[in-house]
């Protein structure tokens, strides 16, 4: 045998593990790390799914939830997990936060995960007291820019989505309103609820109970269109005149930088296939999540456009964690 054909048959010999192992992917349990704590939206998200893809591959679907430092320590855990198709990440909009907010991330986050798909996107609402003078998104920002610095809104956490929706909406009206941060979603809602903190931009699926009952009143949602969970329900773009105001949270699914490619597409076409089953689909409305099972190319386009926008709204607010 000539020396180059020799060579050919020894790179073709070394390589051909390599190949085996990604055509018959998969050959044990998958895992699915979810970023945030059980019981929670991504943790819902990840617990409708998994069911489906584990019957779509023939292999079990493990959900395991590793919580802390929004996101990130999760995100660490796959990123420094082995690139061979048995562990993703399920994360939330805070994968495009977390860099500005975390500059000494103990990874890089667009380097070291790759996207897979956008599963689930979900906008935030709008909502006061129901005492509170203003009944449209035009009139809190007539009252508000009347008044400056007299009205103060909640969030779920300094650097939370629900802080930056907030801040995005006061550059973009040019109002100066005081933030009051909490420990979580459910103290905001409470004192709001109260009376103590006026204004929100809550989570759907947690405020629009309370919208129901009559213990919140609704202005709009954050979203590019109205939401299929409130129909009735304006824009805050609209509503407000705030052309290009978009805001949504999402949960996706990405991989350890490396997986092999052809894996990553079985599992974004199974993903997408189990985000838009009909009882899938149902389930996910009811906590005002949108199914979308995007490409891998469009959730990377998503990341990145995410990460400039709150880039930008991060500095110029000045915001930095505790």
């Amino acid at each position: 045998m000539p020396g180059s054909s020799r060579i050919l048959a020894a790179l073709l010999l070394a390589l051909t593990p390599f190949a085996a192992q990604a055509q018959a992917w998969p050959t044990k349990a998958v895992r699915i790390i979810v970023s945030y704590p059980p019981g929670g939206g991504a943790d819902a998200t990840a617990r409708l799914v998994g069911p489906k893809i584990a019957e779509a591959i023939g292999q079990s679907v493990v959900i395991e939830n590793r919580q802390g430092s929004g996101g990130a320590i999760g995100g660490d855990a796959v990123a420094k997990s082995a690139p061979d198709g048995y562990t993703f990440l399920l994360d939330a909009s805070s994968h495009s936060i977390n860099p500005v907010l975390q500059p000494k991330l103990p990874f890089n986050t667009l380097k070291d995960l790759v996207p897979v798909s956008l599963l689930v996107v979900v906008p935030n609402m709008l909502v006061v007291h129901p005492a509170f003078p203003a009944n449209t998104v035009k009139e809190l920002i007539a009252l508000v820019r009347a008044k400056p610095g007299q009205f103060s809104f909640a969030s779920s956490g300094n650097g939370s989505a629900q802080h930056l929706a907030a801040e995005l909406f006061k550059a973009q009206a040019g109002l100066f309103m005081v933030h009051i941060p909490y420990r979580g979603g459910g103290p905001a809602l409470v004192d709001v609820m109260g009376g103590q903190v006026p204004i929100y931009f809550g989570n759907m699926a947690s405020a629009s109970p309370h919208v129901k009952s009559g213990k919140l009143k609704a202005l709009g949602v954050t979203g590019s269109k109205r939401s299929p969970a409130a129909p009735q329900l304006p824009t805050v773009a609209e509503a407000g005149d705030l052309k290009g105001y978009e805001v949504y949270e999402w949960n996706a699914l990405f991989a350890p930088a490396g997986t092999p490619a052809d894996i990553i597409e079985r599992m974004q076409r199974e993903a997408a296939k189990a985000v838009n089953a009909p009882d899938v689909r149902e389930k996910l409305a009811a906590l005002g999540n949108e199914p979308v099972g995007s490409t891998a190319a469009e959730l990377e386009r998503l990341r990145r456009a995410d990460l400039e926008k709150w880039t930008a709204v991060i500095k110029r607010a000045g915001i930095k964690l505790d």
